[in-house]
């Protein structure tokens, strides 16, 4: 049909006069009639439904673009389609944004909405003013980013087989990664929980996918992802995997290649664009560098925008991954680099870690004492909530401002709490005593916070689980060799780090005699070499004589009214 169509050359002589001679304006009728004059009439009722299509989708695009309205996202289903007008939003990291309908649906739904009272960077607000920005941006950012770097691809290689419907898939997965987390975000599941319930496997991205299958139940929004072109049976499958490949699916499929079909096995760098277990690079690090670093206030050299720009997907050893080009390497080394800096500068700073360690023990202490209700009118405490999807998207950071304002005749332990809050808005703070290097921090009391600082590679460079591309050869990937790295790179990737703090400040004592007792006991436990850390003599600090004791004892001697704990930091650069 269209090269007859084409034949422009010809259709001057052969055009009926009642037809335009521009048949881009030709209605389905007008298309028969010609190609029945060409005496191509058996075409027409095989094509008709084509031409159907095609038809109506010019009307309607000329339709919108009369009015104005905005970009348009062609869904194809069968011989119908959809057209969607993609909503602008305006986010101070990556500007004017559009997004897909069934994305502003999902972004327009009570658990979602959730994550505007959920901080993205937990205690540190307290610290750094800036930082109050939350979940619910961040989320959307990524999921900006994820189709960005879908569509990509999809333009550089079209041999990739990327359809408007990965991609969608692919954005559902950026905007829903974070649904899971709690008050605080990490705090919540990095250090509360494990408390408050030793022994519970539980994370983060376990809960987000359980919010996200309550959520699209809830809502039901099955009929819209149909609308626009989505199989919930097969895509829910693939989006869930998506935020994390390692959790169980609800996916029960017999036949193996069946199933490697649902969730694109064929394409399995779709699963490295949003959370990237192979080597840690994905938009979801993107966006919170980016986010992080502007409410910060703190400068960032790792321009992920060039990563979008070169990077390429190829085959290794049976599996496509997403590659960058060699020259890349050191931008690559940057991301890492900027993450750390984050980390020692902002997540990790003892004052941030202070604060949210307060904010934990008093969590602890209002545990059975905030009551939420769920589904089928059950109630739910604070570390219980994880167990019920609708009692836990009505836990959020408010619940701060629930302790804190509790009545004068609540139980003890809620008051408890409530003081050790108001510690915190009073900046009555727990005292930072020093930090030293400690290779194996196993033989500690039970008061001591494990914080982990690592996506998956530990001590190992990051770099070396990166596949590389030339520009002389676009389809072969390769890894760096260790004789082609600068001799100036760093060497050692991750460090641990014993922060001790005390929690009582109603002690005093002679700060230099006390640091003395501190080193000394330091050296007594074979640490590294002490960190200094100057105390203040106004400061009134914890009688250190304490430290004289064993803390491999269980029966410790502790001063009345005197606490102390240690916090340890895993400092990885990835």
């Amino acid at each position: 049909i269209f090269i007859s169509l084409v034949r422009s050359q010809t259709l001057k002589k052969t055009m009926p006069a009642n037809l335009p001679f521009d048949f881009k304006k030709w209605t389905v009728e007008q298309f028969v009639q010609y190609l029945e004059q060409e005496e191509l009439g058996q075409l027409a009722n095989k094509f008709k439904g084509i031409l159907t299509y095609e038809v109506k989708k010019r009307l309607a695009c000329e339709a919108l673009r009369r009015t104005g309205v905005g970009l348009l996202f062609w869904v194809i289903t069968g011989l119908d389609f959809v057209v969607c007008v993609l909503q602008v939003f305006n986010d101070p990291i990556h500007g004017h944004i559009e997004l897909h309908p069934l994305l502003v649906k999902i972004i327009d739904t009570p658990q979602f909405q959730r994550l505007r009272n959920i901080k993205q960077l937990g205690g540190a607000y307290f610290v750094y003013p800036g930082a109050s920005h939350n979940r619910f941006e961040h989320s959307i950012g990524v999921a900006h980013l994820a189709g960005q770097l879908g569509q990509a691809l999809k333009t550089k290689q079209p041999g990739l087989n990327i359809t408007d419907r990965d991609i969608l898939c692919v954005q559902i997965a950026g905007l829903c990664h974070d649904l899971g987390h709690g008050p605080f975000s990490h705090l919540f599941d990095a250090m509360f929980i494990p408390r408050a319930r030793p022994g519970k496997e539980w994370k983060h991205e376990r809960a987000s996918l359980d919010m996200f299958e309550h959520l699209v139940k809830s809502n039901k929004l099955d009929g819209e992802m149909r609308k626009y072109g989505l199989n919930p049976d097969d895509d829910l499958d693939f989006i869930m995997k998506m935020i994390d490949k390692d959790q169980e699916t609800s996916l029960n499929l017999c036949d193996i290649s069946q199933y490697q079909y649902y969730l694109r096995e064929d394409k399995s760098f779709l699963y490295e664009i949003v959370s990237n277990k192979t080597n840690g690079i994905d938009v979801d690090k993107f966006d919170y560098f980016a986010r992080d670093c502007y409410h910060l206030g703190v400068q960032i050299n790792f321009d992920y925008r060039r990563f979008l720009k070169f990077a390429r997907v190829c085959e290794v050893d049976g599996r496509k991954h997403i590659c960058v080009r060699d020259k890349e390497e050191d931008n690559m080394s940057e991301m890492f680099h900027t993450r750390l800096c984050l980390h020692r500068r902002a997540y990790q700073h003892k004052v941030t870690k202070i604060i949210e360690t307060m904010i934990t023990d008093a969590f602890l202490k209002a545990d059975g004492h905030i009551w939420i209700e769920g589904s089928g009118g059950n109630t739910f405490t604070l570390s219980t909530a994880i167990d019920d999807m609708e009692a836990y998207t009505k836990l959020t950071d408010s619940v701060f401002e629930q302790i804190l304002n509790c009545s004068s005749r609540a139980p003890q332990e809620l008051k408890d709490a409530r003081d050790i809050l108001q510690r915190i808005i009073n900046r009555d703070l727990y005292r930072f005593l020093g930090e030293t290097l400690f290779e194996d921090p196993t033989e500690v009391s039970t008061n001591v916070v494990t914080i982990e600082m690592d996506y998956g590679k530990k001590r190992e460079d990051p770099i070396d689980h990166l596949y590389f591309y030339s520009k002389h050869n676009t389809t072969r990937a390769f890894k760096r060799k260790r004789c082609q790295v600068s001799r100036i790179r760093p060497t050692c990737f991750s460090e641990r780090l014993v922060r001790f703090v005390c929690k009582k400040t109603d002690l005093k004592a002679d700060p230099k005699t006390d640091e003395e007792k501190f080193k000394e006991w330091c050296r007594g436990k074979g640490f590294p070499e002490y960190q200094v850390i100057f105390i203040n003599k106004l400061m009134t600090t914890i009688n250190l004589s304490l430290w004289k004791m064993d803390i491999k004892t269980e029966n410790k001697q502790t001063l009345p009214g005197t606490h102390w704990f240690m916090i340890e930091n895993d400092l990885n650069i990835i």
